[in-house]
């Protein structure tokens, strides 16, 4: 059974050749990158110091609307969910439908942590100029942490970050968080698009994206007004509610505060995308599979 789900993630990979809409995917995830993690860089230049290489990484998706931005370039590179090709009638004949669901399960995990792994190296090339790879944090760090600087640019260049860990560590962490929240995402597409079409995956995910975007605390202190001495009750409801803030990295929980720790997160959203797979392995049994555009084939 392994090796078949095996089978069917690397025919996936495969429609990766001279795809265009995979080639846009990764070029609009260089060009997101480069923008966002392009203040950091020039505020180093400005006060000429040198960056940690994976600093720019940290700094820039350390922030909640980075990640969901990034996020949703994957609606783009899973456009085709549930992955229905010229192929697919011939693995349903020698696999069942759990074996197929599988093998798009491990597809997208594969895809996803290629994906962000190229989000990643682009901050990396974005900085490499004026970097280091000791395992530390840099002077551009310290400014941005120490003198209430990345506040003034929108960098969320946080004290606790800095003293609580290193850069490789915090980057790995940060990735994780990332990895995480656009898995519960992408099984939250195919979930929806087996049971109400693919326009039902796509809705599904913008809905998704769109409860993580409302429920920000800054956002809810707007709409109800809500008095600075209730900002800390907010900052913590949305910090447990919202998949979007557990997958930030300074909305955790280092010590001295309720808001979720780092392990919890990791439980819950794990939990939830296993939760999505088993209802994809269920949606799948009743799934009506439409090979009408293979027959010419």
């Amino acid at each position: 059974m392994i090796r078949r789900v095996f089978a069917v993630a690397r025919y996936n990979f495969r429609s990766w050749r001279k795809n265009p809409r995979i080639v846009l995917a990764f070029l609009l995830a260089f060009i997101l990158s480069f923008l966002l993690s392009d203040k950091a860089v020039r505020f180093a230049r400005e006060y000429e110091t040198t960056m940690q290489l994976v600093e720019a990484f940290v700094w820039t998706f350390g922030d909640s609307g980075s990640i969901l931005l990034s996020s949703l370039l994957l609606l783009l590179l899973f456009a085709d969910m549930p992955f229905i090709t010229a192929g697919t009638p011939f693995y349903l004949v020698r696999i069942d439908r759990k074996t197929w669901i599988a093998g798009q399960a491990l597809y997208m995990i594969a895809a996803t942590f290629l994906y962000l792994l190229f989000v990643l190296f682009s901050t990396c090339l974005v900085c490499m100029r004026q970097s280091f790879i000791g395992n530390m944090w840099s002077e551009t760090a310290a400014i941005l942490g120490y003198s209430g600087a990345g506040q003034k640019v929108a960098l969320p260049a946080l004290v606790k970050t800095l003293e609580m860990s290193r850069p490789y560590e915090c980057m790995a962490v940060i990735f994780l968080l990332m990895l995480l929240y656009a898995l519960l995402l992408a099984f939250l597409m195919l979930l929806c698009n087996l049971k109400k079409g693919s326009l039902g995956g796509v809705v599904g995910a913008f809905a998704f994206s769109l409860y993580g975007f409302l429920l920000d605390p800054e956002t809810i202190k707007m709409l109800f007004q809500l008095p600075d001495e209730l900002m800390y009750k907010a900052n913590v409801a949305v910090g447990w509610l919202s998949p979007l803030n557990h997958a930030t990295y300074h909305m955790h929980n280092f010590g001295y505060d309720l808001l979720p720790r780092l392990w919890q997160t990791y439980l819950l959203l794990g939990g939830a995308i296993l939760l999505c797979f088993f209802s994809a392995l269920r949606a799948a049994k009743g799934y009506n599979f439409n090979f009408g555009g293979t027959e010419g084939e």
